[in-house]
């Protein structure tokens, strides 16, 4: 999705963008079809020398004048191969990566992003670090600069654990949700295209204590953020909606490649972070949801310290710069 972003950001100045996918879905492809992206299948493993040449073959046909990489199968060997073909780079990173990396241009848009993790990049990598980046979709243009009215009783709880949730974490979350004891507690429980577990996930709520609302491949995301209390939610690229919508958020990070970002914003007031992981325990969970319900305090802080974190104007401001180190200069329409 962060990808999608900057690529509706890109086209938004006169580009054209072009994904090459190793792994992908028939929804993911229908989604980026509908949006006017041309989509060229790698049929390699991601990172491997088949994969290069892919890319490369993708890059000379498409004339492309910027590569963005975003994945940890990709390793430095891997960057110097795209840089040496006279392509910039851009590599998208969340946690630091070992060796020298030769990249044009290396993004981190999360809260604890810092130049030590890369101190053994080239010399002429520049970096872009911090909440200021944070690459939101076209849906979330018209609401920046929301105001979120924190609401004294909260009974309204959106659930969204990523669009494949290979672990089926949902159906735990919703197992810890049951043993909260709200009187009229209304949940909406969002489902990605690739989920293989929708029929577990719908059992579950059929049977459920509370009301559930099971709503799949929605493109309705920045009214569903609005529409709820808080948001029990895998701590992916999705905070930094939560974060511009001032969604308070109790984080559960269902990958390793998640804990460093929803600790720092546990650390920073903007968030709730559930321990363990996709291991979580039902209760700590259940008495964290309760908890985080009941005090409007509680809620109305964490809403404006999300809020105070992103301001929706990260993709354009990376756009801005990419375009500025292009070999073409590419005019806004």
């Amino acid at each position: 999705m962060r990808c999608l972003a900057l690529a509706q950001a890109w086209q938004d100045r006169g580009g054209r963008a072009v994904f090459a996918m190793s792994q992908s879905t028939s929804s993911i492809v229908d989604r980026l079809r509908t949006e006017g992206i041309g989509v060229v299948p790698c049929a390699t493993p991601p990172g491997s020398p088949g994969d290069i040449e892919k890319t490369l073959e993708a890059v000379r046909a498409e004339q492309a004048d910027w590569v963005v990489v975003d994945g940890y199968h990709f390793d430095c060997g891997y960057l110097d191969a795209l840089k040496y073909s006279d392509v910039k780079v851009l590599l998208l990173d969340d946690n630091g990566r070992p060796g020298t990396h030769s990249s044009d241009f290396i993004l981190n848009q999360n809260i604890h992003a810092r130049e030590s993790l890369y101190e053994d990049r080239a010399v002429d990598t520049k970096l872009l670090l911090g909440t200021k980046y944070a690459l939101l979709r076209r849906d979330f243009s018209d609401w920046r600069g929301y105001h979120r009215q924190v609401n004294r009783r909260a009974h309204k709880l959106l659930v969204a654990m990523g669009g494949s949730d290979p672990d089926n974490v949902t159906v735990r979350v919703i197992d810890a949700i049951e043993m909260v004891g709200a009187p009229d507690l209304h949940v909406k429980v969002l489902v990605g295209g690739s989920n293989p577990h929708l029929t577990s996930i719908g059992e579950r709520t059929r049977g459920g204590r509370h009301r559930y609302d099971l709503l799949t491949d929605v493109t309705n995301i920045p009214e569903l953020l609005a529409w709820g209390d808080l948001a029990v939610s895998a701590a992916g690229t999705v905070c930094w909606e939560y974060c511009l919508l001032g969604l308070p958020a109790v984080l559960v990070a269902v990958a390793e490649n998640q804990f460093a970002a929803a600790k720092a914003l546990q650390e920073a007031g903007a968030a709730t972070l559930v321990e363990g992981g996709v291991g979580f325990s039902y209760r700590e969970m259940s008495g964290l949801v309760g908890q985080v319900m009941n005090s409007y305090q509680q809620r109305q802080t964490l809403s404006r310290k999300a809020q105070g974190l992103v301001d929706g104007l990260g993709s354009s401001r990376v756009v801005s710069i990419l375009m500025d180190h292009s070999h073409l200069s590419l005019e806004a329409k």
